[in-house]
């Protein structure tokens, strides 16, 4: 199990005039609408809590209100919590004057905006390198450093273009590239694709979990689209109306919807499309031994349902043995699969 690299605990926001008069209010039990008509106030986030390992893609998803786009924006203090702590690797960024904060911002975290953020003045490599002029790194390191990450998102030869001169989807990369370029521990990214087409936005999220292989970010993923937060998330926190109303891995909110706001999320997902074999896998410290000595087929962790489910038909194995890197790290049975397809 990884470390924690952010914990949120307790956090609370409220937008308003003396909003902290407001709180005890709220944690007694006052709903979002009473609290606007009494005191005029407007609840965001209400107790929130959540640890989010290192290396890991965390996905908080949730219809427009429910204070997603919030709480990411506490994690490099855009907003102040009205109460609470954001803790980044044991430290209370809460507290943080504004010349840690600065540093923080520039050396901990990226952002990935849903409407891109490029500076239409600035060439793609002008902008992609921005974060890096802004610490006043030499352009003989900056530029090879961005015309990598240009390489590595597709837009190798684009450098010289302006943004306007290219697509949404291209932007969404070059947006991409400028995050990475910088070289953060943690990125954030608040609707990142939304705004894109499906098959550019299929894409991005590809891009996105190649790149996340190699690179091993703690990723924060804001999104309203549930299949999209089900292809990205190793974990997945759904909120409503500023609450945290489930959290857990893909498995544990498609096959154990914890309320009925969730269960209307989850009833209309194709499983095979978005679950993975890692997503489904048993420990492999528990093959029964039987299953050792019959036919067995051996996949990749991250092989969606769908592309291996004719084969196993075809073939019937007695044990789909699961792989990271070559090394075995679970198994599946075709009575395990059918449950999860069928449940």
């Amino acid at each position: 199990m990884n470390k924690t690299k952010i914990k949120i605990e307790n956090l609370y926001k409220i937008f308003g005039r003396n909003s902290k008069s407001s709180i005890e209010l709220v944690q007694n039990g006052m709903s979002k609408d009473e609290l606007l008509e009494k005191k005029g106030h407007v609840l965001g986030l209400n107790d929130i809590n959540m640890s989010i390992e290192e290396s890991s893609v965390h996905v908080v998803m949730g219809l427009s209100g429910s204070g997603k786009s919030t709480l990411i924006r506490h994690i490099n203090r855009l907003i102040d919590p009205t109460d609470g702590i954001v803790e980044v690797d044991g430290q209370d960024i809460t507290k943080l004057d504004a010349i840690g904060l600065n540093d923080f911002r520039k050396n901990k975290t990226g952002m990935v905006f849903q409407r891109f953020g490029l500076l239409p003045h600035l060439n793609i490599l002008d902008n992609v390198t921005f974060g890096l002029d802004i610490k006043k790194i030499d352009k003989s390191i900056s530029h090879p450093k961005a015309m990598d990450w240009l390489k590595q998102v597709g837009l190798d030869g684009y450098e010289r273009r302006y943004p306007q001169e290219l697509s949404g989807g291209m932007q969404q990369r070059v947006g991409l590239a400028r995050a990475l370029t910088n070289d953060p521990e943690i990125l954030l990214m608040d609707e990142a694709f939304s705004a894109l087409d499906p098959l550019i936005k299929k894409d991005m999220q590809d891009i996105l979990m190649a790149l996340q292989k190699k690179l091993k970010k703690t990723i924060v993923f804001i999104t309203h689209d549930l299949d999209e937060a089900l292809k990205l998330g190793d974990k997945i926190a759904i909120l409503k109306d500023g609450f945290m109303d489930q959290e857990g891995t893909a498995i544990d909110i498609l096959l154990d919807p914890k309320t009925d706001y969730v269960r209307r999320f989850v009833e209309d997902v194709n499983r095979s499309r978005v679950l993975k074999t890692k997503n489904i896998m048993e420990s492999h410290d528990k093959i029964p031994q039987e299953l050792l000595n019959g036919q067995k087929m051996a996949l990749e962790d991250d092989v969606v349902i769908e592309k291996f489910i004719d084969k196993v038909i075809t073939e019937k194995p007695s044990l789909i043995e699961v792989q990271k890197n070559g090394n075995a790290v679970g198994y599946i049975t075709s009575e395990r699969l059918s449950f999860i397809l069928q449940k």
